[in-house]
């Protein structure tokens, strides 16, 4: 388990200056092939450099400054007709004590290409090769010298250092690029931000083409310079109940205890027990001040009563939803390998240990699918009388009913086939494309959609959404929102996009934007990602899933954490820090406000979730609740530190 924060504001290099120079060149293509390698996880997290030996980016050109001065005969003067030229660095090592940065090319050039082959050698010459086509034909990369070549993408992961002129960035390794002058940094950002512009929306980062993106009401997502940033302002000083975290917080692991395997979902509980689904069952786990305990009780999928032919290898549940004082759970199973959509869903009595009824999704006599479901409000599941929840599928947002129209609840001894009743929603008839959703504390609704749009409606209303942002081009594969709908929490593969709803209307009013539309003082959303160096060390192939707020259900109460899942890091940020518009990882950055002060939860397998158990269970020396970290072997109680 390890602890992070940002590790890349300083540039570190190991080497000294006496026998930097005579051993950089035979070392340097050494370095850059192991760097494509191997590496190992990191122990503990992204931290500042502690060795006081290491030196900066800017020492390793004050270096070298000094060997032109001393070998001035050995070196070459700089091609005064280069264009964009940049020195480029390479991260080696991963997170191990020998990790440093080395010098891959004292002096190189850029150019953005357009091309249709991402490993290929053509377009050599020149920054605009016209590669025809439109979008998914061909597309904008980066090329550096001979040794990367990049498609343009938020999986580069690029972050900006403006006052240093540079930008760090990954490519099958972690690199950085130091410009000569500000203007190339700068003309360097504007150049990346059009044509990620022009991959994501598959047209020319016009002024036009921004606002047929994103619309005149949304434009500060575009500019966040000419963006409203009062409501992020305001919304610092006005938590009711909210504990100024300290920056020196540890986490401290109080248990750990073995799964069972398989673990497919996590549902903490905010009474006495919370819950794992594995291949199994449902394990029953004891909520403590200090994490959950296993209690040794494990609810069998086959101690209910299945209809035959049911293959239990194949109906897993992936989702599972508590209900009616945390008494009953729903678990819901895909109806198809590799696809989420269920057609139905099991009721599961958990003081009895069986499942007392399996239910259908039915519209109208048809059979349809659901793809996820939630509860009707951020703290129903409390509610001991509790039998509606809500439901979405790829076109459809609506409410389900377990009670028949004379206001019963249905018993599968006497139905047979018992069907959910359709109670309120809407089926949509073009393509939305919603992949996820949340309430908030009075049951208005989130949705996240494949095309990076979040959507706001009331709790009156599923037809139409009072707000709807615009995203920034990548799937929204989570969603959650805060108890009083003031902020919206979305997650893609490579970054969370936390978005501030609040707006003040025409009368003067604060609003949310579940009740009413923003008009056009909308702040410009912020984003939390991953450093490089992590992102890099985190895999290739690991995507960020499933950011949540730290949980309260009560009004007055306030978040104080957000966390997501990344590969086998848990990443926990500061909620407070992240808004407040004077942070230190907001200075010198170009575009939407990213935060990379975080910290880091290390095990050794992927993790399957990260949530915060409910406030009530935070303790006196600690500012939050226990995290709960399931991967498929074992599940883990984290408490963060209030003692220095």
């Amino acid at each position: 388990m390890g602890t992070s924060q940002s590790r890349e504001d300083r540039i570190t290099d190991s080497e000294s200056e006496e026998d930097y120079e005579e051993e950089e060149e035979e070392e340097e293509e050494e370095q850059y092939d192991d760097a494509s390698g191997d590496h190992q996880n990191p122990q503990s997290s992204s931290s500042t450099s502690s060795s006081g030996t290491h030196k900066s980016i800017d020492d390793i050109d004050a270096k070298l400054k000094s060997l032109k001065l001393k070998y001035n005969s050995r070196q070459q003067q700089p091609n005064p007709n280069l264009k964009n030229p940049v020195k480029l660095y390479l991260h080696i090592g991963g997170n191990t004590p020998k990790a440093k940065w080395v010098v891959s090319d004292k002096l190189t050039s850029y150019n953005f290409i357009k091309t249709s082959k991402i490993n290929g050698d053509d377009d050599e010459d020149g920054d605009e090769s016209d590669g025809g086509g439109g979008k998914g034909e061909s597309w904008w990369v980066l090329k550096v010298g001979s040794k990367v070549r990049a498609r343009v993408s938020t999986e580069m992961q690029l972050k900006m250092f403006g006052d240093q002129k540079r930008v760090d960035f990954v490519e099958k390794a972690v690199w950085a690029l130091k410009f000569l002058t500000d203007e190339g940094y700068r003309n360097f950002v504007t150049q990346f931000q059009n044509c990620l512009f022009e991959n994501v929306y598959g047209m020319e980062a016009s002024e036009e083409n921004k606002v047929k993106v994103y619309g005149k009401e949304f434009m500060g997502w575009v500019k966040p310079e000419a963006a409203d940033d009062s409501m992020w302002e305001d919304a610092e000083d006005h938590n009711l109940d909210s504990t100024p975290v300290k920056g020196s917080q540890e986490l401290m692991e109080e248990f750990e205890e073995a799964a069972n395997g398989g673990v497919q979902s996590l549902a903490l509980g905010a009474l006495d027990n919370s819950f794992l689904v594995n291949d199994l069952g449902v394990q029953v786990y004891r909520n403590f001040n200090r994490g959950i305990h296993g209690k040794g009780i494990c609810v069998k999928f086959d101690g209910g009563s299945y209809r035959s032919g049911v293959n239990m290898e194949n109906s897993t549940p992936k989702k599972a939803l508590l209900m009616r004082a945390e008494t009953n759970m729903m678990l819901m199973s895909p109806a198809n390998e590799g696809k989420p959509n269920a057609t139905e869903l099991k009721q599961v009595d958990i003081e009895t240990g069986k499942i007392v009824t399996e239910w259908k999704f039915e519209k109208d006599g048809t059979d349809i699918t659901m793809r996820d479901i939630t509860n009707d409000t951020k703290g129903s599941q409390l509610d001991p009388s509790e039998s509606t929840f809500l439901g979405l599928d790829d076109n459809r947002l609506c409410q389900w009913d377990m009670r028949d129209r004379k206001g019963m609840v249905q018993n599968i001894a006497t139905s047979g086939s018992p069907v959910l009743h359709w109670t309120q929603g809407h089926q949509f008839s073009r393509g939305t494309n919603f992949q996820c959703f949340a309430s908030t504390g009075d049951g208005s609704i989130v949705v996240g959609s494949l095309d990076g749009k979040i959507r706001l409606y009331s709790k009156t209303s599923m037809r139409q959404a009072k707000t709807a942002f615009p995203g920034l081009g990548s799937p929204i594969t989570h969603v959650d929102v805060t108890y009083d709908g003031k902020w919206v929490l979305g997650t893609t593969d490579t970054y969370l996009i936390l978005i501030c709803t609040l707006f003040t209307d025409k009368d003067g009013k604060t609003k949310t934007g579940f009740s009413g539309r923003m008009g056009n003082r909308i702040p410009a959303p912020r984003l939390l990602k991953l450093t490089p160096l992590d992102s890099h060390l985190a895999g290739n192939n690991n995507k960020f899933h499933g950011g949540h707020f730290s949980w309260v259900t009560e009004n007055g109460k306030q978040e104080r954490h957000l966390v997501a899942t990344v590969g086998k890091f848990s990443v926990i940020w500061d909620f407070q820090q992240v808004k407040n518009s004077a942070h230190e990882c907001y200075r010198n950055q170009q575009g939407l406000k990213s935060c990379y002060c975080y910290k880091i939860v290390l095990k050794d397998e992927s993790i399957v979730e990260s949530r915060f158990m409910h406030d009530k269970f935070a303790v006196s020396d600690s500012p939050e609740a226990p995290l709960v970290v399931a991967t498929p072997m074992k599940v883990s109680s984290i408490s963060l530190s209030g003692r220095r």
